[in-house]
């Protein structure tokens, strides 16, 4: 595929539309934000009678939301699932939705501490298909789930978990510099998904090794050797590269060429797809082959893909041409831009 094909494919994807759908949120939440951060320093008194210290302003646009707690963070996410993936596979549906919370955790440094779900379902046959799929992936990945909301008398079928973590440093979609490397790490040890943009080498792991790869992502924070970087999601390397991105007020040359594809897939297709275990990490140069050693160590995949720059453009490149794929000077991903 010529690569100006290529650029016009990806742009098309639903991976990255449906990126485009959380500037609505973005708009929102980043106003609300602003009132509050001005509330809070002109009530004073009230906000020390809750606080002590007055809760920092959050950062939005991260995997998860990070809450100061002592002398670390409290993590919290959610996720919900694809309405097509719930119809068709409700087991699949709720092993991947305990699976992606579980990766947004490790993404930011953390550990995952609990689950709570919420079910809505045509029938009492639905929601134990869902709940033996989280059930699963719960034990596998060893977080309990804690509660949650169920209603079995639904119009509709709709999954959605929200995750709770803690971690002792962050790993933040904040922080990635200029000059930064950029590695993905990623688990070949699957399959593709025959109908969907997933990349599977969970379901049938040894759960001991899935927690062990995913380990290594607190390492890497907890030592400094990385304190930037995302998980691969619904946008694939292309979409989560450009929500890092976004957020960092940076932009990146994407070496194509450099780029490892499991065997089985095409290079489009992988470029868009969510694999179970994938992460993208901005790298200081000088630590680059301690970070891929210790991927290498546990056979998983992980190799420098490319660079950050200062220019806010992801500009995709191969052996012959370069083309830009999205200049975030004006046109927004997700909308949650510092400098917006």
């Amino acid at each position: 595929m010529k690569l100006v094909d290529l650029v016009a494919h990806l742009q098309q994807s639903l991976g990255i539309l449906h990126k485009q759908d959380i500037q609505t949120v973005a708009r929102r939440l980043s106003a609300a934000s602003s009132q509050q951060s001005a509330l809070t320093q002109n009530s004073n008194l009230k906000t020390q009678n809750f606080f002590s210290p007055p809760l920092p302003t959050p950062r939005l646009g991260d995997d998860c939301a990070a809450i100061p707690d002592g002398s670390g963070y409290l993590l919290l996410a959610a996720e919900g699932m694809l309405p097509s993936l719930v119809e068709t596979e409700p087991w699949f549906a709720g092993w991947c939705a305990v699976m992606v919370n579980v990766s947004d955790i490790y993404a930011m440094g953390g550990c995952p501490i609990a689950v709570v779900d919420t079910i809505w379902s045509q029938t009492t046959a639905m929601s134990e298909l869902l709940l033996d799929g989280m059930k699963a992936a719960a034990a596998a990945y060893s977080v309990p789930i804690v509660g949650g909301h169920t209603n079995g008398h639904s119009p509709y079928n709709a999954l959605s978990v929200a995750i709770l973590g803690r971690a002792n440093r962050l790993m933040t979609s904040f922080d990635a510099q200029p000059g930064d490397r950029l590695l993905m790490a990623a688990d070949f040890r699957g399959k593709a998904h025959p109908d969907q943009p997933f990349w599977n080498a969970a379901t049938a792991a040894d759960p001991v090794q899935l927690r062990a790869d995913l380990a290594l992502l607190p390492h890497l924070a907890e030592t400094g050797l990385c304190n930037a970087g995302k998980d691969i999601s619904m946008g694939g390397i292309v979409g989560s590269l450009l929500m890092l991105l976004e957020t960092s007020n940076c932009g990146a040359v994407l070496d194509l060429d450099t780029i490892p594809c499991p065997p089985a897939l095409p290079l489009e297709r992988w470029l868009l797809c969510f694999p179970s275990y994938g992460f993208l990490l901005s790298v200081r140069p000088d630590k680059v082959d301690t970070v891929r050693s210790l991927f290498h160590e546990r056979d998983l995949v992980c190799e420098t893909i490319g660079e950050v720059q200062t220019a806010p453009q992801l500009v995709l490149k191969n052996a012959k041409e370069a083309a830009v794929f999205w200049d975030l000077s004006n046109q927004a991903l997700t909308g949650f831009s510092p400098g917006r």
